[in-house]
């Protein structure tokens, strides 16, 4: 079985362990005739191309700070930061092996057996988050209005700029993608011409906690797809610093041990290797790792300034509201 963790310690750039992963894995695809591993090339081309073709993705964060500047004239009192990111090479690794292992689970747990390949790849859909953009929004103390609820009052920005973002990027050659999710789980603050957009984790949040609103948009430009996430600071703070990281960690760990119970090993080989992979990725000593401008004392103290662990960033503006900063241009 190849894996990505057998490429992370040359001391090559991220690009050139993409490339070097991705042309063994497709050989060793081919010979073994794993249609699950060949979707994954798939899924790693999409990733090189990110980084060897990425002039994009000025003209796409340009578009997108339209959207900045306008916040800063119609929300001067607000606070505010716009960044984007590339998903990380490790990351995404997560992520493909683990939407393997949830699909391929719950189909068994169903019907007794796995998905062909086919049907898997129906129910993994197309990977829409390799590019995401986030906005969190606060109200300092200082503008508020005496007798003022701050959380109650960052929540009528944070859903009243979420009715305006999918029309305003329209017009900027972005068009929204439906969510799938229920209309009932949206807050009634989301207008119903967008309602079918959103994922609405504010009002429905996560078992640990997590809140956020979710939006996919299609560049129709470069014909890729983004995300977009809009939080108040509070918000945010819980799902970097605080209890929905750690807490949604450890319980991702449990459930990916009950998963390996339930399907005997050998009966689904492509779902014994996106598990072990996704194991050993949680096992990765990031001390020992050697990658081309990334470095790390340990798992915590981390140096990444190629993308490798916490992603590419690649849109930081941030408006501190009226009187403390005025300069967007």
């Amino acid at each position: 079985m190849i894996t990505v963790n057998d490429y992370l310690y040359s001391g090559d750039t991220v690009l050139k362990i993409l490339q070097r992963y991705y042309s063994d894995l497709k050989e060793d695809a081919r010979q073994t005739k794993n249609g699950v591993d060949l979707i994954h090339c798939n899924f790693l081309l999409q990733q090189m191309e990110l980084l060897e073709h990425n002039d994009f993705l000025t003209s796409q964060s340009q578009r997108i700070r339209e959207f900045y500047k306008y916040m800063t004239g119609e929300y001067p009192y607000l606070a505010f930061t716009f960044k984007g990111r590339i998903k990380s090479l490790i990351r995404s690794e997560q992520k493909f092996n683990g939407n393997v292992v949830e699909h391929a689970y719950d189909y068994y747990q169903k019907h007794g057996t796995c998905p062909s390949v086919a049907l898997l790849k129906s129910q993994m859909g197309y990977v829409r988050d390799l590019i995401a953009y986030r906005i969190v929004i606060s109200m300092p103390a200082c503008h508020l209005r005496q007798g003022e609820d701050r959380e109650e009052t960052e929540l009528k920005y944070l859903y009243e700029i979420a009715n305006i973002l999918p029309g305003f990027l329209e017009e900027e050659g972005f068009s929204a993608e439906t969510s799938g999710m229920d209309g009932t789980l949206v807050s009634d603050r989301i207008e119903e011409s967008v309602r079918p957009y959103y994922r609405d984790y504010v009002e429905h949040p996560s078992t640990f906690g997590y809140r956020s609103l979710h939006i996919t948009f299609y560049d129709n430009q470069s014909r890729s797809y983004f995300e977009v996430q809009l939080r108040t600071k509070q918000m945010d703070d819980y799902a970097e610093i605080g209890p929905a990281h750690h807490l949604g960690y450890e319980k991702r760990q449990e459930k990916e041990r009950t998963r390996r119970d339930l399907i005997p090993v050998g009966e689904c080989t492509y779902f014994d290797e996106a598990y072990e992979r996704g194991i050993l990725l949680q096992g990765l000593d990031l001390s020992k790792v050697d990658v081309n401008m990334f470095g790390a004392v340990n798992n915590q103290l981390i140096n990444d300034g190629c993308g490798l662990y916490r992603g590419r960033l690649i849109l930081p503006y941030e408006h501190l509201s009226r009187f403390q900063n005025d300069l967007i241009d």
